[in-house]
């Protein structure tokens, strides 16, 4: 007979780790089942592993730039097996706490590759059987991993994705990075720093299209500024194996042309892990891609089932998933009717300077038919950047006209994920701008900023 829970969670990543150990310890019998590791992609191979190598980089970055700041480093060189090393450290870390905590909440952790056998029904693949579970309420947490686009002759290369670039331990000679969103710029610059050569292949016209033109034009000239070969309205054609490397037929605005790399990361999307789970067994719906359609409550097709993280779609951070453990948290728990309606969606992509976002860009507020007034600060314009010679990047800022209350903004600089923050703090409390321009904020520091962007307006 299958054992009977009163709700299953299915991934361990941000809501669904959180999730069970709270219900666990509310008393509700709780099952956790993960088919690999326990924290989700962010802890193993999303931000903890990834920011960790970014720190690496940036004091590469800051060694090499030593004599700008009248310290003379020598010569500096990189070792790729201590970077590795200490990844695998604090994933390990950050891994085994998770687990511990599972456990002690009173979870049962059972790791095995679940899938679907009835609405509340699933059958977990053990290691010499399967275990047959059924449960009230369950819980779909099970994130998304890198696609691999189409690509004439892929099939013949190796190629790696942002899992299998950060267990490298020989330096690229020449990384081709396929794409130019978040990751690809991440991975992208942060080689560069290593010392690799590194080229961009981008298919839009313009880097992180979700950006307004002016904050993707920054990108590219800090990149390039580092060494980095942006290509732009370049399209990859088709790939094939050059001795230990790769060769990239693309189609650039010039014509064609070959890139002879040693290594090329496929960095152009993540597919939902929804495949493997045989949602049609419990009759849930899915969008294009395999995303898992949900509501406002993150409740699925079927009643009582739910969806959290990547795989349902939509902004894929970890502070969107974690939020989507509130929700459910709320709902399950205390009989609450919380809902994604309203939320805003900040990010930083940890290319650096940081780019820190929160809410509309100019474009998407003028597509809405806003009236609205844009605040502009170049960073060579901050007296804290000046000091410590971060001068490269902007602020900038989107209100509206009648309001006077702050759309959304992008920052584009030294910490510029913690500034966007303070500028979310403001639209969180619904201020208006001129409180931030008139505000007193400590000096010398990057805060103080705030007073001069806008007083632009």
């Amino acid at each position: 007979m299958p054992e009977h829970y009163d709700t299953i969670v299915i991934g361990s990543g941000q809501a669904g780790g959180p999730l069970a150990s709270e219900l666990a310890r509310a008393g509700r019998k709780t099952a956790l089942l993960e088919r690999e590791h326990i924290g989700g992609t962010c802890v193993n191979e999303g931000c903890t592993p990834t920011k960790t190598m970014v720190a690496s980089a940036r004091v590469a970055y800051l060694a090499r730039r030593g004599a700008d700041y009248g310290v003379q480093a020598g010569e500096i060189s990189l070792d790729l097996r201590r970077v590795r090393e200490r990844k695998r450290a604090i994933v390990t870390s950050f891994r085994t706490s998770g687990e511990r905590q599972a456990r002690e909440a009173g979870v049962d952790v059972i790791i095995g590759q679940a899938r679907f056998s009835g609405p509340k029904a699933v059958a977990v693949a053990l290691d010499g059987g399967v275990r047959e579970l059924t449960a009230d309420t369950l819980v779909i947490n099970v994130g998304a991993r890198p696609s691999r686009p189409e690509l004439a002759g892929l099939e013949r290369v190796p190629a790696l994705d942002s899992t299998s670039i950060m267990e490298l331990d020989t330096m690229p000679e020449h990384l081709i990075v396929l794409g130019g969103g978040y990751i690809g710029l991440e991975f992208g610059q942060m080689f560069r720093r290593f010392g690799s050569r590194v080229t961009v292949v981008q298919r839009g016209a313009a880097l992180l299209a979700r950006e307004d033109d002016d904050i993707a034009d920054a990108v590219a000239d800090i990149l390039r500024q580092d060494g980095v070969e942006v290509l732009l309205d370049t399209a990859a054609l088709r790939v094939e194996p050059d001795g230990d490397g790769v060769r990239l037929l693309v189609r650039t605005p010039d014509g064609e042309r070959v890139l002879d790399g040693t290594h090329l990361l496929l960095a152009t999307g993540r597919t939902p892990n929804s495949d493997t789970l045989k949602l049609a067994a419990a009759g849930i719906a899915t969008a294009k891609g395999g995303f898992i359609n949900v509501n406002e409550r993150l409740e699925t097709s079927v009643a009582g089932v739910y969806a959290a993280g990547d795989v349902k779609g939509g902004p894929a951070f970890t502070h969107i998933s974690y939020d989507d453990f509130r929700i459910l948290r709320a709902n399950l728990l205390h009989g609450q009717q919380a809902n994604t309606n309203g939320r805003l969606v900040p990010y930083t992509v940890f290319i650096d300077p940081q780019l820190g976002r929160v809410g509309l860009s100019e474009r998407e507020a003028r597509e809405q038919g806003r009236r609205v007034l844009v605040a502009k600060l170049p960073m060579s314009h901050v007296a804290r950047a000046l000091e410590v010679d971060e001068t490269r990047g902007l602020m900038k800022a989107v209100v509206d006209a009648d309001s006077e209350r702050i759309l959304g903004a992008a920052v584009l600089g030294i910490e510029g994920g913690e500034i966007a923050s303070m500028l979310q703090i403001a639209m969180m409390g619904n201020l208006s701008y001129k409180v931030l321009r008139d505000g007193v904020f400590s000096h010398p520091t990057l805060a103080e900023a705030l007073n001069n962007l806008f007083a632009t307006l």
